[in-house]
């Protein structure tokens, strides 16, 4: 919860959310271990809070256990989001911000174009998904 006055629990939650990006915590990590029990305790996040209307972005980085290039995982995600996955997941290769991801069904998009590889086992993932309107298509 943010607001724009004294906040009891954190100084900075309290801070003008208008003006300011707040680094905040987050269960997500979290929940991701309780859904996939494979990578409970395996991951660790935290939140931004920025001054827009709607949409949040995942931002992963990952080690990973055997090499794989970028391209490679783009292609695995494409045929995850267009298989198995297909209105669950989303995929996109197109220069997109956080607005046009307002009211997307899926539960996440997978960014292709703003993912990068330092190497064939380290990299960064980027997903974008509207918290509410996407949740709720999965729920109804």
């Amino acid at each position: 919860k943010t607001v724009d006055g004294p906040s009891g629990k954190l100084w900075r939650d309290g801070r003008g959310a208008q003006q300011n990006i707040i680094p905040a915590a987050t269960g997500a990590a979290k929940a991701v271990g309780k859904v996939i029990p494979a990578l409970n305790g395996k991951l660790t996040g935290m939140a931004f809070r920025v001054p827009v209307a709607n949409v949040s972005v995942v931002d992963l980085t990952a080690r990973l256990g055997k090499p794989a290039s970028y391209d490679a995982i783009k292609a695995k995600v494409k045929e995850a989001a267009e298989g198995p996955l297909k209105g669950v997941l989303g995929y996109t290769e197109d220069q997109v911000v956080s607005s046009d991801f307002i009211g997307d069904t899926h539960s996440s998009i997978f960014d292709a174009a703003a993912g990068i590889s330092l190497n064939d086992n380290f990299v960064k993932l980027i997903s974008w998904y509207d918290n509410e309107y996407g949740y709720s298509s999965r729920v109804i």
